[in-house]
């Protein structure tokens, strides 16, 4: 695993042995910011932006959003163990005054009452697969009105899993890896919604 573009293209990151982590494949990833940098579906800059990755775990993806210039990237891990891989490959870049790390639980943190001090261009929401609370995270997200205008959100989910993203957003791009399926959506709740 390591990042691809920018600053510090060509790092390698340190992975969590863990069998409750599932990195995001370099193969993924670069597909990823591929359509990100020229889907002519949005309109994200990567460069200059504000990127949230919940369920951090080794970081790759805000790492690499850093790596591209992005403004500011907040990390939420709540996992002892991964925050001391995340924190080991924060110190590996360059450019690394430009990030926040938030040792907590996501789901508890966005029921409670909490604030962040940042509106965002990008949420990246990679959960373990057998996470099934996702809609109603996001609608949570939703509430604290803390993503731009013409933000997205990116969900990392299994290619198989039931969820019916469909019904409770817009999704602008749905593609799949292997096992993974990744949305991209924007974050209103579709008017056909039920």
């Amino acid at each position: 695993m390591r990042i691809i573009s920018g600053a510090n293209k060509g790092k390698k990151l340190f992975q969590p042995d863990s069998k409750f982590t599932r990195p995001l494949r370099d193969m993924v990833k670069e597909s990823l910011f591929n359509l990100l940098n020229h889907s002519n579906k949005f309109e994200i800059d990567i460069k200059n932006s504000n990127v949230l990755d919940l369920f951090a775990g080794s970081g790759s993806f805000g790492l690499e959003c850093i790596s591209r210039g992005a403004s500011n990237v907040y990390f939420f891990e709540k996992e002892e163990n991964i925050l001391k891989i995340l924190k080991k490959n924060i110190d590996l870049i360059t450019n690394k005054n430009n990030h926040k790390i938030f040792a907590l639980d996501v789901f508890k943190f966005f029921k409670s009452k909490k604030i962040i001090d940042k509106k965002f261009d990008i949420i990246f929401i990679d959960p373990p697969f057998k996470e099934l609370k996702i809609i109603e995270l996001i609608l949570d997200i939703k509430k604290k009105e803390i993503i731009q205008k013409e933000g997205i959100i990116i969900i990392h989910r299994p290619k198989k899993d039931t969820l019916e993203m469909n019904k409770n957003f817009h999704i602008l791009e749905e593609r799949n890896y292997g096992v993974s399926r990744i949305f991209f959506v924007s974050f209103f709740i579709n008017s056909t919604a039920g």
